[in-house]
């Protein structure tokens, strides 16, 4: 007879995570998440709350383990805990698992929902003529240009490259598709262009207790140019991407290693590139005094409304 353990390994929660992205690149991290640790659930075979209240924090140790930036996954992982911690009082393991698969469902189903709202509210702060900078790729600006445009509006965009992977560029594909002009530019050129700029978007890998943004690397410099030019600085997230961390500086982010920025010219030229990628930086840490607003699902608020929000979920 297999134990419980073995039982528990049938079950490969960091390959179903990965499977989830590879097969809906649609799919933000935390959403991925949760469809996981449903799927978990769904697989398990805990006959007491206890072990269920181990099975599910195990399965997010491992997902964050196994991620290279566990930062918006960590976003999904810790509602899903939430909302176990709600669901386990007064009911049998078997009770307390239905209820979380129900719930984590319906979170998977309504994150869609949630982008299309930070659009509904976003949208409203681009208007005809405009010029707009973006910084990166993200799921969620584009949903606010799309909108834009069915709206009629004509405006067009800057995205800057976004370097080491160059994900700008498949921003101004989707735009030119889109019909909106676009204009790809180097990140070192944003001091260059940006007066010729209306308002910078940017998205998040999280938004922290104070407001403040974890994003793709080089949005903080954007930031700072943008404020140093008296232009405003929108950052778009989906509610459940605000995470409980309170970093003072960039070294206090998660994802920080000892040995970022440690680069050094030796070996084969044509290595240059790889070890370059290897030992920089891939979030940067954006303070709360440089951000604008916040366009999310609840609604258009100020950083500080952030902690608000945190607190109303997790002391709910």
């Amino acid at each position: 007879m297999s134990s419980k353990s073995d039982l528990r390994k049938t079950f490969d929660v960091v390959s179903y995570y990965n499977e989830v992205l590879k097969e809906n690149t649609d799919v933000s991290a935390p959403v991925a998440a949760v469809s996981s640790l449903v799927e978990l659930v769904k697989q398990q075979r805990a006959t007491t709350m206890l072990e269920l209240m181990k099975i599910v924090p195990e399965a997010c140790a491992q997902l964050k383990c196994a991620s290279h930036n566990s930062i918006s996954l960590s976003a999904g992982c810790d509602v899903f805990l939430k909302q176990m911690a709600r669901l386990s009082q007064g009911q049998s393991a078997e009770e307390c698992s239905r209820s979380l698969i129900e719930a984590g469902t319906e979170f998977v189903q309504g994150a869609g929902k949630c982008r299309d709202r930070v659009a509904e509210f976003g949208s409203s702060f681009v208007r005809d003529d405009h010029t707009i900078l973006v910084h990166s790729y993200s799921r969620v600006i584009m949903g606010l240009l799309r909108r834009a445009v069915k709206q009629n509006k004509r405006f067009r965009v800057y995205v800057t490259e976004s370097r080491p992977d160059q994900s700008g560029l498949e921003a101004a594909k989707e735009l030119q598709a889109l019909g909106v002009p676009c204009e790809v530019v180097l990140d070192a050129a944003v001091g260059y262009i940006m007066e010729k700029v209306d308002l910078v978007l940017a998205g998040a890998e999280g938004v922290v207790e104070n407001g403040g943004l974890i994003n793709k690397i080089g949005t903080y410099q954007l930031a700072i140019v943008a404020k140093a030019a008296k232009k405003p600085f929108y950052a778009l997230a989906e509610s459940f991407k605000f995470v409980r961390l309170y970093p003072l500086s960039q070294y206090d982010l998660p994802t920080h290693r000892a040995d970022l920025l440690a680069f050094k010219d030796s070996g084969p030229t044509n290595d240059w590139a790889a070890r370059l990628v290897a030992t920089n930086p891939m979030l940067d840490y954006t303070p709360p005094e440089f951000i604008t607003l916040l366009f999310t699902d609840l609604g258009v608020m100020t950083p500080s409304g952030v902690s608000d929000e945190l607190i109303k979920f997790y002391l709910d």
